[in-house]
């Protein structure tokens, strides 16, 4: 069998060690790509050091939509039988890789694998909705080779300011690219395959602000996601912008921040963002 592993990384140089040696390098059959983007850290140098075998790709452009896009029409070998997506930031556990592969290939039908989460406050309820909704986590997953070829030669590709790209990936994959009705059955939900990503810790200024970030940018991703929604539902895949911000203009007016004490501030800076950048 062979799988083709994809690792997304902008600015991981503390992470990206661990990260890899979590991986079945070298193991035969498996091929290895480090996504190096808009890194302006050591990210690169150290993945070299630490998988020289490894094909290593350090690019200016940053986003990891835009990242994903250029890997799976670009540069992805085509005959790969599963293709993993890991975060550069995120320690795969041991016989995860294979275990996404071997459910893909028990299951043709299916288009993508999904870990769950095996730390953190709320991972219990996170496996649990993801056994429940056949969902997947952009952390670690996979897509099955025929569906990855399926989906390079429509020329679908993420909007590239896309935040939180599991979402709108999960929906081509249950919809079968547009040309099906929604099944949640094309996702496999796979226990025997985990991740562990950094916890927030109280106690560190660094963590605190790296949380501080995520949180402004899942305000961003849910008014994204309300977007994506209304496209899958009237056009369809063939309908997704190249950039997100194209939309933001008209969408904007219909666009309010949560009542919520902690999401309205982080709504309201998503907000300004996206009328910055509607221009």
């Amino acid at each position: 069998m062979s799988i083709v592993i994809a690792i997304l990384a902008h600015n991981e140089e503390r992470r990206i060690a661990a990260c890899l040696a979590s991986l079945p390098l070298g193991a035969p059959g498996v091929e290895v790509h480090v996504l190096v983007n808009a890194s302006q850290d050591a990210t690169a140098a150290i993945a070299r050091q630490t998988a020289p075998a490894a094909h290593v790709h350090d690019w200016p452009e940053g986003g990891k939509a835009r990242t994903w896009n250029r890997f799976v029409h670009e540069v992805a070998p085509p005959d790969g039988d599963a293709y993993v997506f890991v975060d550069g930031d995120a320690e795969v556990l041991a016989g995860s890789v294979e275990a996404l592969a071997a459910a893909l290939a028990a299951r043709p039908p299916a288009n993508a694998a999904a870990a769950f989460p095996r730390n953190g406050r709320h991972a219990a309820r996170y496996a649990a909705e993801m056994a429940a909704s056949h969902g997947l986590f952009g952390d670690l997953y996979a897509l099955s080779g025929a569906f990855l070829r399926r989906l390079r030669a429509s020329q679908l590709r993420l909007p590239d300011d896309l935040i939180g790209d599991d979402s709108l990936i999960g929906a081509l994959a249950k919809l079968d690219l547009g040309a099906a009705a929604w099944e949640d059955a094309r996702i496999l939900p796979c226990p025997a395959a985990g991740f562990l990503c950094e916890p927030v810790r109280a106690t560190s200024p660094a963590s605190l602000a790296l949380q501080y970030r995520r949180m402004r940018a899942y305000a961003l991703r849910r008014f994204q996601n309300r977007i994506i929604s209304d496209i899958m539902a009237t056009t369809g895949p063939a309908g997704l912008p190249r950039r997100m911000a194209s939309l933001y203009r008209q969408w904007l007016p219909r666009l309010v921040p949560r009542r919520h004490p902690v999401w309205w501030w982080f709504d309201r800076q998503a907000l300004a963002l996206m009328r910055k950048r509607a221009g």
